[in-house]
């Protein structure tokens, strides 16, 4: 006859434990900056779920039908119930005779609160809540890395090629923070500039165009082609930008060949464009270095429109400029041989003047503007010799 074996039972949880608990949640704030009420709350919610997984009816009950008071010296967990006449759900009801076993003063329509034996949850509860703080913590670093990265957005930050996508071309960038915080940044073949090659392991300067939360940490996106990365490169290398002595206005690009910046002084005995030249050249020629050989035009900025288009189309020479009454329009006189000049190969340095100045620009040679002048002279002088001749017709005209 095979021996009867007692059971083993199931010690409460000792106090120690949830001691233990508490010092480590401390120890996480002070190291991780994760706040030990947040993590309570998690580990809350998490017995609250293991309860109704564990119940021996295997019924459903609702997750505020169950309440977890947890300190730093005990835990309880007490199920609410609803005290009715006629028993309907035996994992959320009980009768007045059952609820004042509970509460002597327990009245139909009201509700109780039963003690969980906590006996057999003791170990329930401790791996809990170990599970919990690893993944509190997870989630805790990837908020804080996430804001991090957040309040980096429209900045310009140095990362290292992981990887290069054969098909698309897409790369893969590691990029970090001063605070040694570090995520993966996605930098798309339309973000990148036309003809750069880089390898992995190469380092990269990167503008910050948006973060969002993914699945495994922030997801960064970057671009090398946006128009403020001219703006922040300039910001770096001009002490006068930087301080806010020489202002940057407006900025157009083509990436990889060409852009324009206009740019004002702040105070009148500072000249912005050659302080963003640089001695010799030195300020500009870092960042076209930094943009593999993009060309820069540096033009002053100006409230006359007129003058502003004039510099925008530069290095060409402009003869005049005439705004077209009641547009946004103007129309540009250049010399015959700066002609080609001004509207630049396949139309590149109108087309950047057009979006710096936000006119739209009509540009025409010196020689056809004569001509047009000459033309619209001798109409004007065939009207009024017609308006002499047949006056009578001129007048109901």
């Amino acid at each position: 006859m095979p021996r009867a074996t007692k059971k083993k039972e199931t010690k409460a949880p000792e106090p120690a434990m949830y001691m233990e608990i508490f010092a480590a949640l401390r120890m996480l704030e002070k190291e991780r900056g994760i706040p030990v009420d947040y993590m309570v709350d998690k580990i809350k919610q998490a017995l609250v779920n293991a309860y109704r997984k564990d119940r021996e009816d295997h019924r459903q009950v609702p997750a505020e039908n169950v309440i977890v008071d947890l300190t730093d010296h005990s835990m309880s967990v007490r199920q609410q119930y609803t005290v009715v006449e006629e028993l309907e759900d035996t994992a959320m009801e009980m009768t007045l005779d059952q609820a004042r076993n509970f509460d002597s003063a327990a009245q139909i329509g009201g509700t109780v609160y039963v003690p969980v034996d906590i006996a057999r949850f003791g170990r329930i509860a401790a791996q809990t809540a170990k599970q919990v703080i690893i993944q509190g913590i997870r989630e805790a670093e990837r908020g804080a890395v996430y804001e991090s990265y957040s309040s980096k957005t429209q900045e310009l930050l140095t990362g290292t090629v992981l990887r290069i996508n054969p098909q698309n071309h897409d790369m893969m960038i590691r990029i970090g923070t001063e605070n040694g915080e570090h995520s993966d940044a996605l930098l798309r073949a339309s973000e990148q500039i036309p003809g750069e090659e880089y390898a992995e392991g190469d380092h990269i300067r990167v503008y910050v165009v948006d973060v969002h939360k993914a699945s495994r940490g922030p997801m960064v996106a970057v671009s090398r082609t946006h128009p403020n990365v001219v703006r922040r490169l300039f910001e770096l290398e001009v002490p006068e930008i930087a301080s806010g002595l020489v202002e940057i206005r407006n900025i157009a690009r083509e990436p990889g060949s060409r852009s324009k910046m206009a740019v004002r002084a702040m105070e009148e005995n500072i000249d912005p464009v050659g302080a963003c030249v640089g001695p010799r050249g030195g300020r500009v020629s870092a960042i076209v270095n930094e943009l593999h050989g993009e060309k820069m035009d540096i033009v002053v900025w100006s409230e006359d429109l007129c003058q502003y288009v004039a510099a925008a189309l530069a290095p060409a020479e402009v003869v005049s400029v005439t705004m077209v009454p009641g547009q946004k329009a103007c129309r540009v006189v250049v010399p015959d041989e700066q002609l080609s000049l001004a509207i630049g190969k396949e139309g590149q340095n109108a087309r950047l003047a057009a979006r710096l100045t936000s006119c739209k620009i009509d540009i025409r040679p010196a020689s056809q503007a004569v001509a047009q002048e000459q033309a619209e002279e001798e109409l004007e002088e065939i009207a009024e010799e017609l308006v002499e001749e047949f006056p009578e017709e001129s007048a109901q005209a």
